[in-house]
């Protein structure tokens, strides 16, 4: 609403984006666009469960703390990997419940990847995941189970590799987090003025 005068200003402007953007994957046909966008987009980097530039995947957390310590780790990546960035004031992040059931699932928390756990629980190579991904897509597989190597508490995430696993087609809940990052630390606050809070440190989400 920044960049445009009107109501149809503001419209032809979001027309022009959407006809800029891949299409909608057909799978992804009636689902609320915060759950469909990951698998709209084959991003240049790879993450834990994706090859570069291969299809998409939507990732969440079990806990909303386990959510916000991952978030916290790219927030803090970012930081790192920019030198001369100064520290990121709060800004606004959307967290939001989803649910999922698929009975064509792994998880990696249990016998017998449990066996694997130090190859599924690295930091920095995501070879070993991603190729496990990839044989999990050949076999139909709609999500992946997986300890957070983030949250100092471990909990798990889940890795949605197909929109099928989704039970819902819109979000259950939606709230707004605010995020602050230091190359020390990351803060997340429900509201600027105060609330439920969780701090992560750079050791904590580094594993340093």
């Amino acid at each position: 609403m920044r960049l445009a005068d009107s109501l149809v200003e503001q419209a032809l402007l979001e027309q022009t984006l959407e006809e800029s953007k891949p299409a909608q994957p057909p799978a992804t046909t009636g689902l609320h666009y915060l759950l469909a966008t990951p698998f709209r987009y084959r991003p240049h980097q790879g993450s834990r469960f994706r090859r570069a530039f291969d299809a998409g995947v939507w990732y969440g957390a079990e806990t909303l703390r386990t959510a916000l310590a991952e978030k916290s780790f790219w927030r803090l990546r970012f930081l790192l990997d920019s030198p001369g960035t100064p520290d990121l004031k709060a800004v606004p992040h959307t967290a939001l419940a989803a649910a999922v059931r698929t009975a064509h699932g792994l998880d990696l928390t249990r016998p017998p990847f449990l066996a694997q756990r130090t190859e599924w629980t690295t930091r920095e190579s995501y070879a070993g995941t991603q190729a496990l991904a990839d044989a999990a897509r050949a076999a139909a597989i709609e999500l992946i189970r997986y300890e957070s190597v983030r949250d100092p508490e471990h909990a798990a995430c889940a890795a949605v590799l197909s929109p099928a696993a989704f039970a819902r087609r819109r979000p259950l809940a939606q709230e707004t987090w605010f995020l602050a990052a230091s190359r020390a630390r990351v803060r997340c606050q429900r509201d600027e003025r105060g609330g439920a809070s969780w701090e992560f440190t750079r050791e904590q989400l580094l594993g340093a």
